[in-house]
């Protein structure tokens, strides 16, 4: 059974019978987990191998940035914010660099042992204390430098076997509301965006394997928030960018998204945009009605195998189990490295 165009969350640390008949439904792509799905390392690895059993197309993933956005805590390393590791770069590149793939490393293999596919990471936002939802999870607020830690996590993370994915497309570090909480608008011109927040997306788009865009409106650029935009994915991202990759939506629950309508207008226009995958999270309501939306429509076969060939790149390209991870020799030196730092 193939992956479809959906990705939700659980309820808790167990599935219930009713979410493993949801996971069964062929609109249904993937599982997000949050904070509350995950007690420790052996629970979540034994959540994820049950999903998986139940249907191995399913995408799993987490938001595992490092700082203040780290789903899996409890036995896990505690990476810091990647405006530390951007600021170490910045003061010595040899350290900073190496120190940016251990890191990258290091996420990767860990959510990977837990049998998760991959993080939601990284940021590729600009910022340094202007948008107090990016703030230090973005690397820094200078495009080529930041561009260039960042692609040291990367590398770090495609060496451990995991795709990454750049966020919050075109960049959300230029406005201060938060788009879990508001419908941003960002004033700026396209030039503006040119020569500043879309850098690191253009650097950086042969590296990614999926792009989330933000729910931000840019009104001298396009009217439509950036996720239900057809001229912001389609010509801006795709042609302009070239990015071939996978794009998902974000949080079609966040206030940002509201402006697009109600869950069902939300699917379609982003999904119309070209988001390949679109997310609804901590709304059951939403997810299903989502859900229904996607079950009534008629999919072309191309599309199917379009999207499902980009799935199957989200995948873990490597295995790494807690046992061996426990001794790893460059774990504990990472580690050791992050004590000494932070």
């Amino acid at each position: 059974m193939t992956a479809g165009p959906l990705m939700l969350d659980l309820v808790g640390t167990e599935l219930s019978n009713d979410e493993r008949e949801l996971l069964l439904r062929p609109a249904v792509g993937g599982v997000i987990f949050f904070a509350r799905n995950a007690a420790s390392r052996d629970q979540i690895a034994a959540l994820s191998a049950e999903i998986k059993a139940l249907r191995p197309a399913l995408l799993l993933a987490v938001d595992q940035e490092g700082g203040r956005v780290q789903r899996l805590r409890e036995g896990y390393s505690l990476l810091p914010p990647m405006q530390l590791l951007g600021d170490l770069y910045r003061r010595d590149e040899e350290e900073g660099s190496q120190l940016l793939h251990d890191c990258g490393w290091l996420m990767a293999a860990e959510v990977i042992a837990s049998g998760i596919d991959f993080s939601f990471a990284p940021v590729l936002d600009l910022d340094r204390d202007h948008c107090e939802v990016i703030a230090n999870r973005a690397f820094g607020d200078e495009p080529a430098l930041a561009s260039r830690a960042i692609q040291y996590f990367i590398d770090g993370m495609h060496e451990a076997g995991m795709a990454a994915t750049g966020k919050h497309f075109p960049g959300h570090g230029g406005v201060v509301g938060d788009s879990h909480l508001e419908t941003p608008v960002d004033p700026r011109e396209l030039e503006t965006l040119r020569e500043h927040d879309l850098q690191p997306f253009k650097i950086l788009a042969p590296s990614l394997q999926a792009v989330m865009p933000a729910h931000i409106v840019f009104p001298n650029i396009d009217a439509q928030a950036v996720g239900f935009s057809d001229f912001w994915l389609q010509e801006i991202l795709r042609k302009e960018l070239d990015f071939q990759g996978l794009i998902f939506s974000d949080d079609l629950s966040m206030k940002g998204a509201d402006v697009a309508g109600g869950y069902q207008q939300k699917a379609a226009l982003a999904l119309a945009a070209g988001c390949d995958m679109v997310l609804v999270c901590n709304n059951r309501a939403g997810a299903l009605s989502v859900l229904e939306f996607l079950e009534a429509r008629v999919i072309n076969d191309d599309d199917t195998r379009s999207t499902v060939d980009n799935l199957s790149a989200m995948k873990a390209q490597r295995s790494w189990v807690w046992s061996e991870l426990e001794t790893n020799a460059r774990r504990q030196s990472i580690i050791e490295t992050l004590k000494r730092i932070v």
